[in-house]
């Protein structure tokens, strides 16, 4: 596949591949619990102060956003950074960005736009160990308490605006649990996204080993989409190599009406949110209310 503007390196495309395929050898030579879960968050997550070269255009004009809170996984200051791109309009929905790994949120920034085309006003938020937030080395635990800070911050900035959380890939299974965890969201968009990190591992070359007990960063989004409280749209792209559309798809039934499915034709892991735009506008008109097929001013 040719890679576009907003389409990372081939080599990325696969790294999260490579790297998870890389635990399946790793756990023989690996002692002690506390090794294993380290070298499995590094895996998963590959955090990262970098970003891809065409996250740095879309980012441009983005405003700076710090969120600090006292974690209760370590007891210590963290501080978030993010990027804000408010909308015109200030009764317009608020969009929680999750992103997946290894890139900052700046490597997200074409994704945030486009979802600011269709009416949001969008946070996209770095975890603890990405881009300028407080270094870490990140955990399922760990992200799930940064969403839910950068989740109380929005809510903070306008407590009468409706939200709705979006996550991508990794992202994904963290929005799902943010999801299952808040009762005030007004939907949920994953893209891209998965049922576990084990069913994940499942479909690699290595996957017939018998290695899910072992697997300690699990991000079970399947056990939790069913007790969102809100309509939850899913999104994946046909070409998608790295996380198969059947996982997307496992991940959609599991989910309770309201609901929609959006399998966007030729979409891979990464352009899916471009090549699928028009499918977007449509889906989140019928599901959410928000704007109307032909119109991306905004909400109605």
């Amino acid at each position: 596949m040719q890679t576009s503007p907003t389409t990372p390196p081939a080599p990325s495309r696969r790294r999260w591949w490579r790297a998870l395929a890389a635990l399946a050898l790793g756990f023989g030579l690996l002692g002690g619990c506390a090794t294993l879960d380290e070298q499995q968050r590094k895996w998963i997550f590959q955090p990262s102060d970098r970003t891809w070269w065409g996250g740095l255009a879309a980012a441009e004009g983005m405003d700076d956003v710090w969120i600090e809170f006292t974690s209760a996984e370590t007891g210590e200051p963290a501080k978030l950074h993010a990027l804000w791109l408010p909308q015109p309009r200030a009764d317009a929905p608020l969009l929680l960005y999750l992103h997946g790994a290894r890139w900052d949120v700046r490597g997200s920034a074409h994704r945030m736009r486009r979802m600011h085309e269709l009416g949001f006003a969008v946070l996209g938020v770095d975890y603890r160990g990405f881009g300028r937030s407080s270094p870490a080395l990140p955990s399922e635990a760990m992200a799930r308490e940064d969403a839910r800070a950068a989740w109380q911050w929005l809510a903070q900035q306008q407590p009468d605006a409706s939200r709705y959380i979006f996550g991508h890939s990794l992202g994904g299974a963290i929005a799902v649990h943010l999801a299952a965890d808040v009762a005030d969201e007004a939907g949920l968009i994953v893209e891209g996204s998965f049922t576990s990190i084990p069913e994940v591992f499942g479909t690699f070359k290595w996957g017939w080993l018998p290695l899910g007990p072992l697997i300690t960063q699990r991000f079970d989004a399947a056990s939790r989409i069913g007790t969102v409280g809100a309509p939850v749209l899913v999104v994946h792209g046909s070409a998608d190599t790295l996380i198969q559309p059947a996982l997307g798809r496992a991940l959609f039934d599991k989910a309770t009406a309201p609901k929609r499915f959006v399998l966007v034709d030729g979409g891979s892991h990464h352009n899916t949110n471009s090549v699928g735009q028009a499918q977007y506008r449509a889906a989140i008109a019928e599901l959410f209310g928000i704007g109307a097929r032909g119109d991306t001013t905004g909400a109605n």
